[in-house]
């Protein structure tokens, strides 16, 4: 009978260390807002667990959401792939091809039969089977095949959670999420064109410890990391509360590094951890790097109304509600500073 090494064993025999196993264990419970105290539980959940099977499924995508996993800094992409879990399919990553690809899919479903888990990015169309196919199956029939004795399944990316780009209008190939066809397992949505890497690392880290889905919003998306909106922990947020906007990418306040809401950015009504969590380990964000937030994690982002316009002048999907509440804190913020000049001038005067 086939035994499945445990964690620990694994990382004993790859020559990890004790306390590099530690760090680890710290990282994941600061990514999950975790406090200092549940460290000594992940340890021992890791330790002890025996590397889940993963199948990785790719449909109507740009292979965007694989190139951000294999820049994961922590874990590292090979950290993941061979001492957390065990990657048993991933047509892009994968040595195997054709006939040998397809054999290693339905040989882990069979072995690991209802404690597998199944990663989708992409969207699947179903305007015609044969605008996306693998080995001859569609992605319709491929999911639903995959996903029947899965334990639970993670939609990566925008295109699997809510149909992204593929679905935007006029939705040619007829494409729809993950959730709008699998209906009968756990869900995990984690959003993003693409998501940011160590939140994919992340999410599976904490299925593996507490074999449980994390605490999910009303979109599925795991709270920990779209729990907040980017403009409530963004470092421009102050000169918003000031009314302080640059106007152009190329003006003074753009150049003194003001709130970027009047060029569109969407990080008002966008939930995501992209300003705490960042991108290219931990650097920089796009608002960092002086460009409005697209809100990519949110549904129909592409059909907003314009990247560059403020949110308050279109239709943003489902946000339409938020971006009215968005534009009232604007028109605050302009009235606060004008509240706060007005002192500063009478203070000087006085004096």
């Amino acid at each position: 009978m086939k035994t499945t090494p445990t964690l620990g064993q694994v990382l004993q025999a790859r020559g990890v260390s004790r306390r590099g196993f530690l760090k680890y264990c710290a990282t994941t419970a600061s990514l999950l807002a975790l406090p200092p105290t549940m460290v000594p539980r992940i340890a021992a959940a890791l330790e002890n667990a025996r590397r889940p099977s993963v199948i990785w499924l790719s449909f109507q995508e740009c292979t965007g959401c694989t190139e951000s996993l294999t820049r994961s800094a922590s874990p590292t992409l090979e950290g993941l792939i061979f001492d957390s879990i065990s990657l048993d399919y991933h047509h892009t990553l994968q040595a195997a091809s054709g006939e040998a690809a397809e054999a290693a899919r339905h040989a882990a479903m069979e072995e690991n039969m209802g404690s597998y888990l199944v990663l989708v990015d992409g969207s699947i169309p179903l305007g015609n089977p044969g605008f996306s196919t693998i080995a001859g199956i569609s992605n319709y029939d491929m999911l639903m095949d995959t996903v029947a004795g899965a334990a639970a399944v993670v939609a990566i990316g925008s295109c699997a959670s809510f149909g992204g780009i593929p679905g935007a209008y006029p939705n040619p190939t007829g494409a729809v999420s993950v959730r709008d066809l699998v209906t009968d397992k756990p869900i995990i949505n984690v959003p993003g064109c693409p998501p940011i890497p160590m939140v994919i690392t992340a999410v599976l880290a904490q299925f593996l410890t507490f074999n449980q889905l994390p605490e999910l919003d009303k979109l599925g998306r795991p709270k920990a990391f779209f729990g907040q909106t980017i403009h409530d922990r963004c470092y421009r947020r102050p000169f918003y509360e000031q009314g302080l906007f640059a106007e152009s990418f190329d003006d003074e306040g753009a150049r003194k590094g003001w709130c970027l809401y009047k060029l569109g950015c969407k990080g008002p009504i966008t939930y995501n951890a992209c300003a705490t969590v960042k991108w290219n380990q931990g650097t920089s964000f796009p608002i960092e790097s002086g460009h409005p937030c697209l809100g990519c994690s949110e549904p129909d982002f592409w059909d907003g109304g314009g990247f560059y316009k403020p949110v308050s002048t279109g239709d943003f999907g489902s946000g339409a509600a938020l971006a009215g509440a968005a534009a009232a804190g604007v028109a605050l913020g302009v009235a606060a500073a004008a509240v706060s000049r007005r002192r500063q001038a009478k203070t000087i005067k006085e004096g």
